[in-house]
């Protein structure tokens, strides 16, 4: 009887295959476990702490100074205002963070807005320019703002925080306006292919625009009321911390308009259409007194690892491909039946074209 023997260099593989396989194995245990824990622990999704970047000077220089050098505090309002990574929260969490840990003692000297962002939620934004503006008083430091492409609506609300506004010469600024919706209205459709919705409610008005049946006249008005009242508290900040943007003709002619950085300086909307991110720092870094190295830091909040899987988002967990055809006027989840200082020209359209 003749006896294969396996070769030294198979059985090699092989014991490598088995020990890799119940590595992989471990390691996925432990995830799941921890992805378990965290579900049924509820974590916030956003993190109370901050890591600090060090970043670019006026020269360029990213050099880490000593713990006495002075600080400008570096703040970005990228991307929608009120979005899980740019809210109340992580505006918060920055400011806190900058009075402690290696910032503590009163090293931050001065804050530099660093925006690109069409706004977003009206409520977020309101109150990130209010936390601006608190500890622009609390701890008397200079704010600045530096547009680098777009500062609309709610984005441009924050920049009112600022003592001064720059941009260069090509961008977006303006779009001083308040909207909520878009709403549809599938009532006809439904009748015309003989579908029927039941919604059980309580309380008058409860279902307002219901997309299943037709709209009363009406009853949308207390929302109308709520956007009215949220562009006149734009408009009112608007004018009050930009006293060459004239009010009269920011509401009979302006508008929810955008403007390039040129014509934005013209109207009053900003102080410098045609400046640079240095030299916005170089103006900064003078208003705020200091004559010596300084260092220009961002302090980025965290998020906990594995978070799309702590939320049932990844496809891991649902076992789906996720596939969308996102119409022109459909909003992120975060904006839904928000009153919103948003730019997006599609939604305008929209809501400038309500006929009831």
């Amino acid at each position: 009887m003749e006896v294969k023997r396996e070769s030294i260099f198979v059985s090699a593989v092989r014991s490598f295959c088995n020990v890799f396989a119940g590595f992989i194995g471990i390691l996925v245990g432990v995830i799941v476990i921890g992805i378990i824990v965290a579900v049924l622990s509820k974590p916030q999704m956003v993190s109370d702490k901050t890591q600090m970047i060090i970043a670019a000077d006026a020269d360029g220089n990213r050099s880490l100074l000593s713990h006495s050098a002075p600080v400008i505090l570096r703040i970005n309002i990228h991307g929608v205002i009120g979005s899980k990574d740019l809210n109340t929260k992580t505006m918060q969490a920055q400011l806190l963070d900058s009075r402690d840990g290696f910032l503590k003692d009163n090293r931050v000297k001065g804050i530099l807005l660093h925006i690109d962002s069409p706004g977003g939620v009206a409520f977020d934004g309101h109150q990130i320019y209010q936390a601006l503006i608190d500890y622009k008083e609390k701890y008397k430091v200079p704010v600045y703002a530096y547009v680098n492409g777009l500062c609309a609506s709610a984005a441009y609300f924050i920049a009112c925080s600022a003592d001064k506004i720059y941009s260069p010469p090509v961008g977006m600024i303006g779009s001083v306006g308040a909207l909520l919706g878009p709403n549809f209205n599938f009532a006809g459709l439904m009748e015309r292919y003989g579908v029927k919705e039941l919604t059980i409610t309580e309380g008058k008005d409860k279902d307002m625009l219901s997309p299943y049946r037709e709209w009363k006249p009406g009853e949308a008005q207390s929302l109308k009321d709520i956007v009215a009242s949220d562009y006149e508290l734009f408009v009112e900040l608007v004018t009050k911390a930009r006293p060459r943007l004239s009010k009269s003709k920011l509401i009979n002619e302006y508008g929810a308009q955008v403007y390039n950085p040129i014509k934005a300086q013209e109207y009053g909307y900003i102080d410098d259409g045609n400046s640079s991110y240095s030299q916005t720092l170089v103006a900064l870094v003078k208003e705020a007194g200091i004559d010596e190295e300084y260092q220009v830091v961002e302090l980025k909040v965290l998020r906990p690892v594995l978070s799309d899987l702590i939320e049932g988002k990844s496809p891991i967990l649902t076992g789906m491909m996720k596939h969308e055809l996102s119409l022109p006027t459909e909003l992120s989840p975060e904006l839904n039946n928000r009153p919103l200082y948003l730019f997006s020209p599609a939604l305008q359209w929209s809501a400038n074209h309500d006929t009831r």
